[in-house]
């Protein structure tokens, strides 16, 4: 995810804007399969809708001038402690 996220921030505003426009139409598109059972792919659209939902987070953080930073990596899970005996 995160290195979409960086392909989808080192676009243009406008590039975003068309592939919202793209994306719409496909999202559309994938409704009327599921309707008439066409559709094979399930999850594409939920892939659509996501990535509608990242291209829009990243066209409002650069309109409100949010400083993004890198992700950072998922921290590590803890151990379970063994009961030390008395």
């Amino acid at each position: 995810m995160v290195k979409k996220i960086d392909e989808i921030r080192a676009k243009s505003d406008d590039a975003l804007n068309e592939q919202i426009v793209t994306l719409k139409k496909e999202g559309l598109n994938l409704r009327f399969q599921q309707a008439s059972g066409e559709l094979a792919n399930t999850n594409r659209r939920r892939i659509v809708r996501r990535e509608v939902a990242m291209i829009k987070t990243v066209l409002g953080e650069r309109a409100s001038g949010k400083e993004v930073k890198k992700a950072a990596p998922a921290p590590k899970a803890k151990t379970a402690k063994k009961a030390k005996e008395k």
